[in-house]
């Protein structure tokens, strides 16, 4: 019985085969792993916040990661910007590339194919994603082996205050056991994903520790905006007591213009008064704070989407909605290159280990949103270059414009039939009158002395055509007629030639490389047309200069 091999994980620690089935403790309130969180956003100020971040600094997260998770919570902007980047990424398709195109590397491609249509795939994804806030996270693979092969049937998100990072290098992570200790995480069972705002250790990358600091002063804004809207949104009351008001009766006008602000009514003496003073710079002072509070909200959006105008309203208009877009989609695909990557390396590749053992290369996943392509632009191509002599697999135009191959049997496009070319007319009057051919033209009036015979008076006359060599000399130049017959007849196949060197020589960059194209294309220029003409034409100059030695010798 041959041994299986051992497998390693990416930090070289053999795997537990036995270890991957087992189940994991639950979560209990009271114990290591409760799922009650700590609130250290309640009543925060600098001087705290600076105390949580450089805890986490020093290895211990847990009031940073608790609140991070707050902020999400209670700031709708950061919550919207932070939701709008996981997912863009999260509903992107994702394709996978086979290893190699052998049977055995396709089989494996499509074994991964046909997990991705999980419908669950979409929401385990954002939660993977989550390390874009936090800087990390950690996922619990759920091996299946019920059908006697390795399966992954659950990605479940785990709290990250369960897990640390080793003292030593505060780089590599390692779990908290049921009684507090650190220990390694458990090889080919944890998909441990770092997307980094900054470069720097895992706890220092996320954007939880930009967001903190934005949140903390746009929420003493917040506070101070509704303290002002309090006191400031409503008009002074002030009472006026008339004279020798005894101590009860002030109590009383007191009262009142106390009430006035909460119940908005109130009883006082009939000698008393109450005034109402309204400040004509309120709506002034609160503009400042909202302005405050948007400047923050603006500067959160930077730092988690790179831009402002998909997400606040600003003078530009579309233009300028495009510009910022293009910003967006960058770390959109960064985003995507560094989950596909994280998935090949912490689910792919041991999912394809553990089934087949190790092997020397892997199906590869590939997160990316398909490039808008101008299949116009590329049809006028290929029509000016493939008649060059450009090969082109047909497979790979189908996929670029989306088409299947045909199956046996279906019902196929093709081209309607070409109408093929009118024959010269016999009407006399159908030519045009720049065609040598035409009535009373050179060929017309110089046939005799081709011919030897006289000029037709009407319709063509074919040059091959034989007859008695009765014509006499006259005047005229058989040599003109010759030539002006075969200039009509070349021209279809000199222009057709000249329009592909003239393209060829429009996209050439240089002498040498225009030397190039016209070596590689001759063999597929149409110049049949041009060497039949050539060759009748030679054949009729042949014909002629017999019957000229002829006439002469009698």
């Amino acid at each position: 019985m041959a041994l299986r091999p051992q497998l390693l994980d990416r930090w070289g620690r053999p795997v537990d085969r036995s270890a991957l089935v087992e189940e994991r403790t639950a979560t209990t309130i009271g114990s290591v792993r409760s799922p009650v969180s700590g609130y250290p956003a309640d009543g925060l100020n600098p001087i705290r916040l600076a105390q949580i971040l450089r805890e986490a600094d020093h290895g211990n997260p847990i009031r940073y990661l608790e609140l991070a998770e707050q902020i999400e919570e209670r700031d709708p902007h950061y919550l919207g910007v932070l939701s709008t980047r996981k997912r863009s990424v999260s509903q992107i398709d994702i394709s996978v590339e086979a290893a190699s195109d052998s049977a055995e590397d396709v089989a494996r491609a499509d074994m991964v194919r046909e997990w991705l249509k999980r419908d669950e795939l979409t929401d385990d994804l954002f939660d993977i994603l989550d390390a874009v806030g936090k800087g990390y996270s950690f996922t619990l693979i759920g091996w299946d082996v019920s059908e006697g092969q390795w399966m992954p049937a659950t990605l479940d998100r785990q709290d990250p205050r369960w897990f640390r990072f080793e003292r030593g290098d505060l780089m590599t992570p390692v779990k908290i056991t049921d009684i507090g200790a650190e220990a390694p995480l458990d090889p080919f069972r944890y998909i441990f994903a770092t997307i980094r705002a900054k470069s720097g250790l895992h706890l220092r990358s996320g954007l939880a520790r930009v967001a903190a600091w934005g949140w903390m002063f746009k929420a003493f804004t917040l506070r101070d905006w509704s303290i002002f809207t309090q006191t400031y949104g409503q008009p002074l009351r002030l009472g006026k007591w008339h004279q020798g008001a005894s101590e009860r009766e002030k109590d009383l006008l007191f009262q009142a213009v106390a009430n006035i602000a909460g119940d908005c009514a109130a009883i006082i003496p009939a000698g008393m008064e109450i005034t109402f003073i309204e400040s004509k710079t309120v709506g002034a002072s609160a503009d400042l704070y909202e302005k405050r509070a948007d400047w923050f909200d603006r500067q959160i959006s930077k730092a988690v989407l790179g831009q402002t105008a998909t997400t606040d309203a600003i003078a530009g208009g579309h233009a300028v909605g495009k510009e910022h877009r293009k910003v967006q989609e960058d770390i959109e695909r960064a985003d995507c290159k560094a989950l596909a990557a994280i998935l090949n390396r912490d689910l792919i590749r041991p999912w394809m280990d553990l089934e087949f053992g190790p092997s020397k290369n892997y199906p590869r996943l590939k997160i990316e949103r398909p490039e808008a392509e101008d299949l116009v632009a590329l049809s006028s191509a290929l029509e000016k270059l493939v008649p060059l002599g450009l090969e082109v697999e047909a497979s790979e135009i189908r996929d670029r414009f989306h088409l299947s191959e045909p199956k046996p049997g279906a019902k196929i496009l093709v081209p309607l039939a070409t109408k093929p070319a009118d024959p010269p007319p016999s009407n006399p009057n159908a030519p045009p009158a720049t065609d040598p051919r035409e009535r009373n033209g050179v060929i017309e009036r110089i046939s005799a002395k081709i011919k030897r015979g006289p000029a037709s008076s009407g319709g063509d006359v074919a040059l091959q055509a034989e007859g008695a060599s009765t014509g006499e000399n006259s005047g005229g130049s058989p040599e003109a007629a010759l030539a002006a017959r075969m200039q009509v007849e070349a021209a279809p196949g000199i222009d057709l030639m000249v329009d592909q060197i003239s393209i060829m020589l429009e996209r050439a960059g240089s002498l040498e490389e225009f030397r190039e194209m016209l070596l590689a294309a001759f063999p597929s220029l149409h110049a049949e047309g041009l060497a039949q003409t050539m060759a009748m034409g030679l054949m009729v100059a042949d014909l002629a200069g017999r019957a000229s030695a002829e006439g002469d010798d009698a």
